[in-house]
């Protein structure tokens, strides 16, 4: 089976079902120019891409592989039914990314990397693939970390790789779910308008609902938020249209917000918040 396909088949339809779905559905409108944002983000991913592929020798799926071939992690202490492996796995998986997340948010270094991601100042599908490559290699190497000490079986770990890249597009798209099946749903699954508090300009908002793929990590670990008391996103730092190009977004992490960026591309009537200094809160 080759992986990398397998994973590209699967972004590919995911993004084109949900691009197609904003359009007919959407949310709000998006008051960028479409093209300007996906040079961007989607820029991003291949970059992302290029970079794991050539500095880092293995994958999660190789680190499982090798795990299965040497009889290596928790999982293998134990006779198990692979299925059962598997579900375990997965909500381990979840788990952990769960709270690298949180992680992200809590240390001031990793943040500057991080805020690549929260600093979209609208949402679309295409915004769960605007990561800087010095996060994707981390949140690789934790995984590949967490896969061996698992010893999580080759299958469950591809699969947890395309739910994570499916659910990162779906949960960031511009969609319009029915409320009463979204308030279902989110007794269970991340929901579009569930992560969307985590966008939110305000920090005490952005810093909750880190969840991925399960709804229960917040609810359990007191992060979870019902909704946000602002519609606008992004962060009060790097908001001019300079900031959102993909040089910008790159250098991003080693740079501080240009001067009087809190006032750019503030909502009309809306009381702009007091920037933060980099490095020292969101």
């Amino acid at each position: 089976m080759n992986e990398a396909l397998v994973r590209l088949v699967v972004f590919l339809s995911g993004w084109a079902l949900l691009a197609a779905a904003e359009t007919l559905r959407p949310r709000d409108p998006l008051p960028l120019p479409r093209r300007l944002r996906w040079v961007a983000n989607f820029g991003l991913v291949a970059i992302d891409t290029l970079v794991v592929r050539l500095l880092l020798p293995w994958l999660a799926i190789d680190a499982a592989a090798y795990a299965q071939a040497h009889e290596v992690g928790l999982l293998r202490c134990v006779p198990l039914p692979t299925g059962l492996q598997w579900i375990l796995a997965l909500v381990a998986l979840d788990g952990l990314i769960y709270w690298q997340h949180r992680l992200m948010h809590l240390v001031p270094f990793l943040w500057r990397w991080h805020r690549v991601h929260h600093s979209d100042l609208v949402l679309d599908a295409s915004s769960g693939v605007r990561f800087h490559p010095l996060e994707i290699l981390f949140s690789m190497l934790i995984k590949i970390a967490a896969v061996l000490a698992l010893g999580a079986p080759v299958g469950a770990v591809l699969s947890f790789e395309l739910l994570l890249n499916a659910f990162s597009l779906f949960t960031h798209a511009n969609l319009a779910l029915p409320p009463r099946l979204d308030a279902a749903l989110r007794w269970l699954v991340v929901t579009p308008d569930m992560h969307r508090v985590h966008h939110s300009i305000r920090s005490e908002e952005h810093d909750r609902n880190f969840g991925f793929h399960l709804s229960a990590w917040d609810r359990l670990f007191g992060s979870y938020l019902e909704r946000a008391t602002t519609p606008v996103l992004g962060l009060a730092d790097f908001r001019q249209a300079r900031a959102q190009t993909l040089p910008a977004l790159l250098l991003q992490p080693l740079t501080r917000p240009p001067a009087n960026a809190v006032m750019a591309a503030q909502p009309v009537g809306q009381t702009p918040l007091g920037r933060k200094r980099i490095g020292q809160s969101r």
